[in-house]
């Protein structure tokens, strides 16, 4: 079944790390259940039994665990499963799908940030994936401040948060530029407001394209 003739709709949630993001992804996939929608909701890296295996490698260790050219792998294998496992079977079916990170993410953390690998990532992102989103929101904030978030969460699973916020600033560029690339599927929202305003321009964008 192609992209066209799926039934369902693909949203994706993008932005730096502390964003706001993940709050905002819980929040949509709420409130388009309480309007009576079938919806899915996901992440990245995970997302499917194998993918969340693969998650553990590349969220958790010291920030130069891995090469970029390793993550990029990494991370397609993981997407690879979570595409087969979760997201097709959902839009085939009608469902709502919404996805905390997907393929922008490896654009630009690996493609954009690390190297200069970006015509890798595309050429196995056309070879392995073949899907885009309907939908990207990117959350837009102050890097300071969002990686004052992201750490002070301790979650375990900061690998890249300490990288430090010079890779923040710089990942906050790359997606403002993916948002100028991608222009007919990408939004980017204010992060730096209470989260129920953020929360509001989110439901209006979806709601613009449901």
């Amino acid at each position: 079944m192609t992209q066209r003739q799926m039934p369902g709709m693909f949203l994706t949630f993008e932005g730096i790390d502390g964003s706001g993001k993940s709050t905002q992804a819980r929040l949509l996939h709420d409130r388009l259940r309480s309007a009576g929608h079938d919806v899915v909701l996901t992440r990245e890296p995970g997302g499917s039994d194998g993918a969340e295996d693969i998650r553990r490698l590349l969220v958790e260790g010291a920030p130069g665990r891995w090469s970029a050219e390793t993550e990029i792998l990494l991370f397609t294998a993981a997407r690879r499963d979570h595409l087969e496992r979760t997201i097709t079977p959902a839009l085939a079916a009608g469902r709502i799908v919404i996805s905390d990170r997907f393929a922008d993410s490896t654009r630009v953390y690996q493609g954009a940030t690390r190297g200069e690998l970006r015509p890798i990532v595309d050429q196995l992102h056309a070879t392995m994936i073949r899907r885009e989103p309907d939908l990207t929101l990117i959350i837009d904030m102050d890097p300071e401040t969002a990686l004052g978030r992201g750490l002070a969460r301790q979650s375990g699973e900061d690998r890249f948060e300490e990288f430090g916020t010079a890779f923040q600033i710089r990942l906050r560029e790359g997606f403002r530029r993916l948002a100028d690339e991608f222009p007919e599927r990408c939004r980017l929202i204010d992060g730096g407001r209470g989260i129920d305003a953020v929360a509001a321009d989110v439901l209006a964008q979806v709601q613009a394209r449901l």
